[in-house]
């Protein structure tokens, strides 16, 4: 195993590890504003994926390019489930509402994972684009373009959240009510609205996960409980409701994927995930950036 080698494979595990984060922001923020867990969310992502493969074979469109249509149509997804789903769970306390919130996810899940296989087959599907092979060198390192611009793109999303909770009155008000959505009532702020919102906005973020992982990897109708899992054990390594703090625990994910290929063989890369899930939970339950509670 040379250097060369062990250097290769961190980099790859940094560039997957992005995408990890992006795909767990929205999960993490329906949760921390909301307390629902809402556990279709790898299938809202292949339904993102889908539709930047269907925008490019259909009619050519450059999937970053796609990007400014799958955003504004999952939000749009995101507000249907909302309204027909989700919102009838806001009226009950937070452990009626992660418990019913699962039977609704896997519900959801089921039903979008077969609708996806009745309308497209269950083949692996990827967007294969005229600059797919081309990469970046780095000395010895080999950086394919595709999977380098997902992590700009991923980054730059992750960073305009941020400053859209923090700048925003209506990212404050987000902010304001996962803390504490009776102050929250009291001092004006819809929360009716602001649920919504962040569903909604949770969803567009899956939505475009899944476009990037369309780029980089490839879709298929059975893909979202591997999204899933992987936006759960972020969420936890993060600290639940911690969105800011995805991005980073999403890179230490694909690192420790990464390092098990090269130690221990691909056969137990996903085994790592779940090592890392179990011993944060037993040694800092509230996560690397969650606080005690």
């Amino acid at each position: 195993m040379t250097p060369d080698a062990v250097l290769q494979s961190l980099t790859f595990g940094l560039l997957v590890g992005a995408l990890y984060g992006l795909a767990a922001a929205g999960l993490s923020l329906v949760f921390g504003v909301m307390r629902v867990l809402n556990v279709a969310h790898g299938e809202l992502l292949m339904l993102g994926g889908y539709g930047s493969f269907w925008l490019f074979a259909l009619y050519g469109i450059d999937p970053f390019a796609s990007l400014l249509l799958i955003g504004p149509l999952l939000f749009l997804v995101g507000v249907a489930l909302h309204l027909g789903l989700f919102r009838f769970l806001m009226r009950y306390d937070e452990e009626t509402k992660i418990k019913d919130s699962l039977l609704i996810g896997f519900g959801l899940g089921l039903v979008l994972q077969n609708l996806a296989i009745r309308l497209w087959t269950a083949d692996e599907r990827s967007i294969t684009t005229g600059y797919a092979g081309a990469v970046v060198r780095l000395g010895e390192l080999n950086l394919p373009y595709t999977r380098l611009a997902n992590v700009v793109v991923a980054v730059l999303l992750l960073l305009a959240l941020r400053l859209f909770m923090t700048r925003t009155y209506i990212g404050r008000g987000i902010r304001a009510t996962a803390e504490d959505w009776q102050a929250a009532t009291l001092v004006g702020i819809d929360i009716r609205r602001t649920y919504l919102l962040a569903f909604a906005l949770g969803t567009a973020l899956a939505g475009i996960a899944g476009s990037l992982v369309a780029v980089g990897y490839s879709i298929a109708p059975i893909i979202g409980l591997e999204w899933t899992l992987k936006a759960l054990i972020v969420i936890v390594l993060a600290g639940l409701g911690s969105v800011s703090g995805t991005l980073v625990a999403g890179l230490v994910l694909g690192v420790a994927e990464a390092t098990s290929v090269l130690f221990i063989g691909g056969a137990y890369r996903e085994v790592v995930g779940l090592i890392l899930f179990v011993i944060v939970l037993l040694v800092r339950p509230q996560g690397l950036f969650g606080r005690a509670r």
